[in-house]
C-alpha cells in the first residue's frame, strides 16, 4: 500500500486469549498480530475455519476486551477524544518511567541469554520465544507513554510538561461535551428546517440557529485555548532540540487513539465510527423489531436523530434506498425476507452511524452464490460512496482476491502473509498461502494440488517455532525451534517464514 495513504488503524501484537477451566491454561485465538490498515482500502482476511479471523475483527472492536497488545485508531485525535487513559498517564508518567526502564533491562538479559546459546541447544525455543516476548512488552509500554509525551519520557523534571499536558487535557474535555451538544443541536435545527417546509407552525429556525451559534462561537474559544496550550507545549520541546535521546523518543509520537485502553463509555462513543456486518442473516436481526426500528436504532443511539424526530422516517428509508431495499419494507418484519435481503438490512443498520471503518465477518458465506456478487457489487459501490474502509473476513479465496486490495492470510492465530491481492495470487511466498491457493476449484487439470497433512495444532498448547512446521513438507529443525517474523520479502510483500517459496520470480 502506497505510504501516502493514510492509516485508520495501526495494530501492534494484538492477543486475544480465553481462559478455560484448567487453570492456567489459555486458548490463544489470537497470538501477537501485527497490521496496519488504510483508509479507503478492502482488507481482505483468509484462513481455515478456527484460525481466529473472526476473533481478531471482533477484539478490534472491544466487543470482547482486548488481552494485550495495541490497537491504534486513527478516526479521531486525542484532543477530540480525552480519553481517560490519557490523564492517567500524564499524572503517573515517573512511575511509567521507572516501571519501562526495567523492562528496557528485562529485554537486553533476554537478548543477551539468547545471542549466548550454542548451536542445537535444547533450550533454544524456550529462550528464543521468552526474548520475543521480552521485546514486544517493552515496545508495549514505550509506546503506552512515549505516543502521548515522546521525548519528555527522558526528562528527569517532568513537571513542566505534566502540567501542560493536563491543561490540554482539560480543555479537550470540554471540546469533547461541546461536540456533542453541537451534533444534538444541529439535529434540532435540521427538525425545524423540516418542520417549516413541511408548513408546520411549531417550526422555530431562528431559535434553533441561534443555539448552534452559540455553541460555535464557544468550540471556537477552545479551540484558540487548544493551540496556545499545544504552542506552550513545542517551546518545552524547543529545549530539547539538540539531544539525540529525547529526539529518538520523539518519533513516537502519536495522535491515535489506543482502542483497547478506552472504558466503556468511551468506546459506546466510538461505536458509531466502528461497525460490524455480521456473518447470520438470520440470527443477526431481531425477530421482533420491524425494519424501519432496526435501522433506526444506532441513529438514535448516537445522537444523529432524536427518536421522535420528524426526520426520522426519511433518513432511515434513504438509507434502505441506498442499500437496495424498498422503502415499503419498512414496517416489515426480518422473517419476510429472504437472505440476502436481510444481509442488506444488516448492511444498512452497519451504514446508519456514517460510519469509517466497517468489519464483513464472512458477510456473504451464508448466501447463494447467485445473491454473493449482488452484495459483494453492493459493498464495493458503497466503499466509494461513502469512502469506507472495510476488512473482509472469509474463506473463500475466490470472492477475497475480487474484492480485496490487500491480503492477509492467518494461521493459528498469526499472520503468516501480507501483500497486494495480484501479489499474492502471483507470488505466495508461505508454504500455507500456496497450499490454500491451490485448494481453489479449476478446470486445470495440470494444476499440481499441494495436500496438507495433519490437523490444525491445537490454540491452546500450540507448537514451539513455527506454528506451521507440522504440517509443512519444506519444515527443518530450524522451524521447530525459531519463531519466524514477518518480514518484507518483495516491496509490500511481507511473510513469516524460514523457507520462502517464488522469491527468484
Amino acid at each position: 500500500m502506497p505510504d501516502e495513504k493514510k492509516k485508520i488503524l495501526k495494530i501492534t501484537n494484538l492477543k486475544q486469549y480465553f481462559p478455560l477451566k484448567e487453570k492456567g491454561k489459555f486458548v490463544k485465538a489470537n497470538d501477537g498480530i501485527d497490521i496496519d490498515i488504510y483508509e479507503g482500502e478492502t482488507l481482505g482476511l483468509v484462513g481455515e475455519s478456527g484460525c481466529g479471523k473472526s476473533t481478531f475483527g471482533r477484539t478490534i472492536l472491544e466487543l470482547y476486551p482486548q488481552t494485550d497488545g495495541q490497537t491504534m485508531y486513527y478516526g479521531r485525535t486525542l484532543d477530540e477524544m480525552a480519553p481517560e487513559y490519557m490523564k492517567k498517564t500524564i499524572n503517573d508518567l515517573p512511575n511509567l518511567r521507572t516501571k519501562y526502564q526495567e523492562l528496557v533491562k528485562k529485554r537486553e538479559e533476554a537478548e543477551a541469554a539468547f545471542a549466548g546459546l550454542k548451536e542445537g541447544d535444547e533450550k533454544t525455543a524456550s529462550v528464543h520465544a521468552a526474548m520475543l516476548e521480552a521485546q514486544k512488552r517493552e515496545k508495549a509500554a514505550l509506546n503506552d507513554i512515549a505516543n502521548i509525551f515522546g521525548g519528555f519520557i527522558t526528562v528527569k523534571d517532568t513537571a513542566p510538561a505534566q502540567k501542560a499536558y493536563l491543561a490540554v487535557y482539560e480543555e479537550a474535555l470540554k471540546l469533547r461535551d461541546l461536540e456533542k451538544k453541537r451534533m444534538i443541536a444541529d439535529s434540532e435545527l435540521e427538525d425545524q428546517k423540516y418542520l417549516e417546509k413541511e408548513g408546520s407552525k411549531k417550526a422555530n429556525v431562528a431559535s434553533a440557529e441561534a443555539a448552534l451559534a452559540a455553541i460555535d462561537k464557544e468550540m471556537a474559544e477552545v479551540n484558540e485555548k487548544l493551540v496556545g496550550l499545544h504552542a506552550e507545549i513545542a517551546k518545552l520541546r524547543e529545549q530539547y532540540k539538540d539531544d539525540p535521546e529525547f529526539q529518538k523518543y520523539e518519533a513516537y509520537l502519536d495522535e491515535g487513539i489506543d482502542l483497547a485502553r478506552l472504558n466503556d463509555k468511551e468506546m459506546r462513543e466510538l461505536r458509531s465510527d466502528l461497525q460490524l456486518i455480521f456473518q447470520d442473516p438470520y440470527s443477526s436481526l431481531n425477530p421482533r423489531m420491524t425494519v424501519g426500528q432496526i435501522i433506526g436504532e444506532g441513529m438514535a443511539s448516537h445522537d444523529y436523530i432524536k427518536k421522535k424526530s420528524p426526520r426520522l422516517q426519511d433518513k432511515i428509508v434513504e438509507t434502505m434506498e441506498m442499500c437496495g431495499l424498498a422503502p415499503y419494507f419498512i414496517h416489515r418484519f426480518p422473517h419476510q425476507f429472504s437472505g440476502g435481503q436481510r444481509q442488506r438490512i444488516g448492511i444498512a443498520r452497519a451504514l446508519s452511524t456514517d460510519p469509517k471503518f466497517v468489519i464483513c465477518d464472512e458477510a456473504v458465506s451464508a448466501l447463494d452464490v447467485s445473491i454473493q456478487s449482488q452484495i459483494i457489487n453492493l459493498l464495493q459501490d458503497l466503499k466509494e460512496q461513502k469512502n469506507l474502509t472495510y476488512l473482509f473476513i472469509t474463506h473463500d479465496l475466490s470472492v477475497v482476491k475480487y474484492i480485496s486490495d490487500r491480503i492477509g492470510v492467518m494461521y493459528l492465530g498469526n499472520i503468516v502473509e501480507l501483500a497486494e491481492s495480484q501479489e499474492l495470487f502471483d507470488h505466495p511466498t508461505h508454504p500455507y498461502t500456496e497450499a490454500l491457493l491451490s485448494a481453489i476449484p479449476t478446470t486445470n487439470e495440470e494444476r499440481e494440488i499441494v495436500m496438507l497433512e495433519g490437523d490444525i495444532p491445537s490454540p491452546v498448547n500450540p507448537p514451539k517455532g513455527c506454528k506451521f512446521h507440522t504440517r509443512c513438507k519444506y519444515c527443518t529443525e530450524e522451524c521447530t525451534m525459531i519463531t519466524p517474523e514477518l518480514k518484507e520479502v518483495r516491496p509490500g510483500h511481507f511473510a513469516a517464514c524460514h523457507h520462502l517459496l517464488n522469491l527468484e520470480d
